[in-house]
């Protein structure tokens, strides 16, 4: 017999199938669970048609004793009648599909992906990687590229290369902005004896593509995504003056006539001019602007007696950079005379460059084979991740500054106030009695980091009981500062710059660094180190060295300061810090 008929009660449910004797138990079971949904292993069937099994079916029984034309015989309904027992497993899809990462399209899946995609090494293009990838962090540059139309192909490229960039996770070629470098500046097209591509400066390259972009890139309003106004511009008239451009004021002043002689007895030949008087011996200060797109760190030292400076440290280089001696003629002399040149800043961007001069140019006369070399200076020279640009400014910047300064330290000196009378009191209201001495630890303690007391300035020697300490710790603490500006009522500040956050005080937070490794100027590796963007912690780096990319820390970047033959920092890029001075992360900015 082929096919048996049977009827199996399942709970109320009667379940109807046919049975190829042939196939055993388990074919059995497999059609009663394509029915029911009971699995195979957990389903237990027991007779109730006489002649057939006894008890429960077990797996291994043999149909071949049984005579099933003889069951179906006796049978009322003309089937084998059978219990089934057994609960039907419901199996749920997962309610969210699991879509892995690989199977998801390049374009979505970069967008999941924190971690960003480097750049391939197209010959001895390390140089434009680094620097390509800390631009493609400036959302300003970004946006004036993007809504650029015009038929430059070195900005096209790269507008189209971020947009690429964007849209994977894997290394991109930057063939076409290579190409477009190349060929809007000729000097990145050498090659060497061997025909391979030579290595080129980064700075030479960032500062080439601004001057390129600047010419270029002229619709301020779609940049910034408002209406410019000129009081916010203070004279920026494209997109990279605005994003990059600083302002710089010149003073000149002549060292042998820059003060008041008039009683001093000077013969008048000294003048040079054999006329006048000594009160007119006074060379008036010669005041100019000029606008660069990057801050220069002297880690040499300066000429002469400046040469013996030992810089250390960023500001120290800043402000050797901003300062120096020149010849120039001299109208009341009548002839060449040593003058005193200053910088100060006169409008802040957002976006701070900063070029560490690692090298510059030896004569050497006595080759034969050449005038000159370059050469690379080793020296370490130390940075930290908040730049402070307030002593670099104008009397006029700094009075706007300072205004916010000044609101921010009386918001730090009411949250220090509070504390400080919130700790005394849980002193107070302990068993026992505060001494003086406890009111003094508990005054140092809160106003550590932000405002300078001194125990034994609140103690008093011991004069004072504790509620005396409180008010003179309170006192001292909320003492003016001499640098307090006063801001009348309703006054408006002029911007100090464009597209600077609301209450700016001068602080600019470092997000990327262009290093450089090995001793030869025209040689050595070139990488990019970019703050991360979309993770938890605030410490989080990549460095891009051309298509591999690798998380780091902070402390790694601030270790590149030089010093050896690892990596160290040329160009420092910072943008404009929403913050104030007397932030956690802000306490040990040198001053």
């Amino acid at each position: 017999m082929s096919a048996v008929p049977v009827k199996a009660k399942w709970g109320k449910v009667i379940v109807e199938i046919d049975f190829v004797v042939s196939e055993g138990v388990s074919g059995l079971k497999t059609k009663l669970e394509s029915k029911t949904g009971v699995p195979s292993d957990r389903m237990k069937l027991m007779p109730k048609s006489k002649g057939l099994w006894k008890g429960v079916l077990k797996d291994d029984y043999d149909f071949s004793s049984i005579d099933f034309t003889s069951v179906l015989s006796k049978s009322k309904n003309g089937a084998i009648d059978i219990l089934l027992m057994g609960s039907a497993v419901q199996l749920d899809g997962p309610k969210v599909k699991t879509i892995f990462l690989e199977d998801l399209p390049q374009e979505e899946a970069a967008k999941l992906v924190v971690e960003p995609s480097g750049l391939t090494n197209l010959g001895n293009t390390c140089y434009l990687n680094s620097v390509t990838q800390c631009l493609r962090r400036i959302p300003l540059l970004r946006t004036g590229l993007s809504s650029y139309s015009q038929s430059n192909q070195l900005l096209s490229s790269l507008r189209d290369l971020f947009f690429n960039l964007d849209r994977t996770t894997r290394a991109f070629p930057p063939a076409q902005f290579v190409m477009s470098t190349k060929g809007t500046f000729p000097q990145f097209a050498q090659t060497g004896p061997n025909g391979a591509p030579m290595q080129q400066d980064a700075e030479e390259f960032f500062s080439s593509f601004l001057t390129v972009a600047s010419n270029e890139l002229s619709d301020l309003n779609a940049a910034f995504g408002k209406t410019m106004t000129g009081d916010e511009l203070k004279g920026a008239n494209n997109v990279i003056d605005a994003v990059f451009g600083i302002k710089i004021e010149e003073t000149l002043t002549c060292d042998e006539l820059s003060v008041d002689v008039a009683a001093v007895d000077m013969d008048v030949d000294m003048l040079g001019n054999g006329t006048g008087t000594a009160a007119a011996a006074i060379e008036p200060a010669k005041k100019s602007y000029d606008l660069q797109r990057k801050l220069v760190c002297n880690i040499q030292g300066g000429q002469g007696v400046g040469s013996q400076v030992n810089i250390s440290h960023i500001d120290e280089g800043l402000k050797l950079g901003l300062e120096g001696k020149i010849t120039k003629h001299s109208d009341i002399l009548g002839r060449d005379s040593v003058w005193t040149k200053s910088l100060k800043i006169a409008r802040l961007p957002p976006i701070l460059v900063v070029q560490f001069g690692r090298f510059y140019w030896k004569l050497t006369p006595d080759s034969q084979d050449h005038t000159g070399v370059k050469c690379k200076v080793m020296k370490p020279v130390t940075f930290q991740s908040t730049l402070d640009l307030f002593d670099f400014c104008t009397d006029d910047i700094k009075k706007v500054l300072q205004v916010f300064r000044d609101k921010a330290r009386e918001e730090e000196e009411d949250r220090v106030a509070k504390r400080l009378k919130a700790s005394i009191a849980a002193l107070s209201s302990s068993s026992e009695k505060p001494d003086v001495m406890d009111v003094s630890e508990i005054a140092e303690k809160e106003v550590s980091g932000s405002v300078a007391l001194k125990s034994e300035e609140i103690s008093q020697e011991g004069e004072d009981d504790e509620e005396t300490a409180l008010q003179r710790a309170l006192a001292m603490s909320m003492s003016p500062d001499e640098n307090v500006v006063e801001n009348p009522v309703g006054e408006k500040l002029c911007p100090v710059g464009p597209g600077l956050p609301d209450e700016f005080q001068g602080l600019y937070e470092l997000y990327g660094v262009v290093t450089h490794k090995g001793r030869s100027a025209d040689g050595g590796h070139y990488m990019g180190w970019v703050k991360a963007e979309g993770t938890e912690s605030d410490d989080d780096w990549f460095v891009f060295d051309d298509d591999e990319v690798s998380p780091c820390k902070t402390e790694d970047v601030l270790k590149l300061k030089g010093g050896g033959d690892w990596h160290m920092s040329y160009l420092n890029f910072y943008r404009a810090k929403k913050g104030s001075i007397y932030d956690s992360e802000n306490k040990n900015i040198k001053k």
